[in-house]
């Protein structure tokens, strides 16, 4: 693919591999609308200036990942190839037309149809963009509170032999886990209700965030994070959800998507009252 265009609109929370250390799986769209994943990439080891945000356009040199099924997935050419940030695609005034019209070109509504299109061995999606008939719930759950002892052990030992991390102000670590699950219960086209864990980057740091707002209160952090995605992006928003697959269980699982973003703008009626 060699330089290509992308703009990023999916960082899931960090996870941690013993051959590339700690990822985030991140995806986005070309210019025509069509999806891209792009794994892996090492984000925390990127150097400040070379870090990316949501809605960034970001040029990198691309090549497709043979190892990865999915028609999506491609990886860039070396590990330490350069990323260059092209500018954002920002909100000013308020609107989310710009976004609207790259993000919305293909919106799925039938879930049942979206995993059929998944297991279909000549479509394979495993991303798309999902709007939802109606959000029934948030929910929260308590998971383990630490990685895996093992392979964090592991990594640990690779970093010492490897000089993984050859700024020396800058020595190994990893993101914090959550403790909890968060994930959203709905209804689409097909009437069936279905329940997807939410695997955003932000929604991690929000908790973060709030738990720190709240010194340490775990429940009043939990509320506010069910307030923003509940009460907020539910109930007033135009909510729809980035859902992707895990190459694992794409062909495995039932139902092999889970959320991996949202886009959240104001209703369109909304904005025309301004």
């Amino acid at each position: 693919m060699a330089l290509t265009k992308v703009l990023i609109a999916v960082k899931t929370y960090p996870t941690l591999s013993i051959k590339y250390n700690e990822l985030v799986c991140t995806a986005g769209f070309l210019e025509d609308g069509s999806w891209i994943r792009i794994y892996p990439i090492p984000f925390r080891k990127l150097e400040y200036d070379k870090q990316f945000s949501k809605y960034d356009w970001i040029e990198i040199d691309l090549v497709r990942n043979t190892s990865d099924p999915r028609k999506e997935s491609y990886k860039p050419k070396s590990i330490d190839c350069p990323m260059v940030r092209l500018g954002n695609i920002d909100t000013e005034g308020g609107t989310w037309r710009k976004r609207r019209e790259i993000v919305l070109k293909n919106v799925h509504t039938n879930m049942a149809e979206l995993i059929a299109s998944a297991k279909d061995p000549k479509k394979l999606i495993s991303l798309a963009v999902f709007k939802p008939r109606q959000i029934l719930d948030f929910l929260i759950e308590q998971v383990d509170r630490e990685w895996d002892a093992k392979k964090l052990a592991t990594l640990k030992a690779q970093a010492l032999q490897m000089d993984l991390f050859k700024n020396s102000e800058n020595p190994f670590e990893v993101v914090d886990k959550l403790p909890y699950k968060f994930s959203y219960r709905f209804t689409s086209e097909d009437g069936l209700e279905r329940t997807l864990m939410i695997e955003d980057w932000e929604i991690g740091a929000l908790y973060w965030n709030c738990l720190k707002r709240h010194e340490g209160d775990e429940f009043k952090a939990c509320e506010d994070v069910r307030k923003k995605y509940f009460d907020d992006f539910a109930r007033t928003k135009d909510l729809y959800l980035f859902l992707g697959t895990t190459r694992e269980f794409h062909l495995m699982a039932p139902n092999p998507f889970v959320i991996i973003g949202t886009f959240h703008p104001k209703p369109e009626a909304q904005l025309s009252l301004f």
